[in-house]
């Protein structure tokens, strides 16, 4: 596996899926991989249904399936975000010394769950209290259960370094909403980007060429920036045990023989294009940008 970017062709024409193939084919003489399924999911909390429980603003769930794996991104909009609550913490520490408490948890969380339907069954045996939303073409009421939206494509492979996606969103009524396209880089499994938005000139010039020339096409690039992510992936008890580590570090003999320095050694990096981590990545960029336009 290796780095992916993703562009959202957002006004393609229902002819588009069969043009990107046919140039692909014939322009890069791409070769026919497979399909590209994915599922996507939304649900909202009904916590305001409670009697005796004033709830601000209900929290929302969106899960996206792919392959065997469902990511799960949670937004509270009334809680901080981490990078709220670090500059609160060392603007406390530096007037009165008081450090403030950590919340339960920060305005995103973002999970992997397998196998597929388990989250579903979890939240049956639990009562809790989320209810799907199903989206339908516009102006369509909105129902509730079942599959809210798909991505259904095709992957082709250009060469030996490149694996191309390319899929319809199509929402649960059938209407297409136009279009995802995902490249993948397979010799780097790593490329940190000198932009501020996380872009690639590699990639964005690799799906500019795959799409076909059509006039007034509107196609956007759906980035996050390395910082964004860092926090995305952030984990209370990961962190917690470097934190112990470091402590127990610092009390070590500076005088026994034994101990030696390795900070100058690379540890591994979590957040990666490696596995299930560049899947995390892609999942979270493909939701983001659904949620944007306001399709999920």
């Amino acid at each position: 596996m290796g780095f992916t970017g993703l562009a959202r062709w957002i006004n393609a024409p229902s002819t588009g899926l069969e043009l990107i193939r046919e140039n692909i084919m014939r322009n890069h003489h791409g070769q026919f991989r497979g399909k590209w399924s994915l599922s996507v999911k939304s649900y909202r909390s009904t916590l305001g249904s409670i009697p005796g429980l004033q709830v601000h603003s209900e929290r929302s769930m969106c899960t996206l399936t792919m392959n065997e794996n469902v990511f799960v991104l949670l937004e509270d909009p009334t809680a901080p975000t981490r990078a709220d609550i670090v500059t609160n913490v060392q603007n406390s520490q530096n007037m009165d010394g008081q450090v403030m408490p950590v919340p339960p948890h920060y305005r995103t969380t973002f999970l992997t769950l397998r196998p597929p339907g388990a989250l579903e069954q979890l939240l049956h045996q639990l009562r809790a209290r989320w209810i799907p939303v199903r989206q339908t073409a516009p102006g369509a009421q909105r129902s509730q259960g079942g599959q809210q939206l798909a991505v259904e494509g095709f992957v082709f492979a250009i060469g030996n370094d490149w694996l191309v996606r390319v899929g319809n969103v199509v929402l649960a009524g059938g209407a297409v909403k136009g279009m995802l396209l995902e490249a993948e880089y397979l010799p780097l499994p790593v490329l940190h980007s000198q932009t501020a938005d996380g872009t690639s000139e590699l990639l964005s010039n690799l799906l500019t060429s795959v799409l076909p020339n059509i006039r007034e096409a509107k196609t956007v690039a759906v980035t996050i920036s390395d910082s964004l992510w860092e926090e995305v992936l952030w984990d209370r008890e990961e962190e917690e045990r470097q934190l112990s580590q470091e402590k127990t570090e610092s009390e070590e003999d500076p005088d026994d023989i034994y101990v030696f320095g390795d900070e100058g050694l690379v540890s591994e990096k979590k957040g990666d294009w490696i596995g299930v981590d560049r899947d995390r990545r892609s999942a979270f960029l493909i939701i983001g940008a659904l949620k944007s336009e306001g399709i999920l």
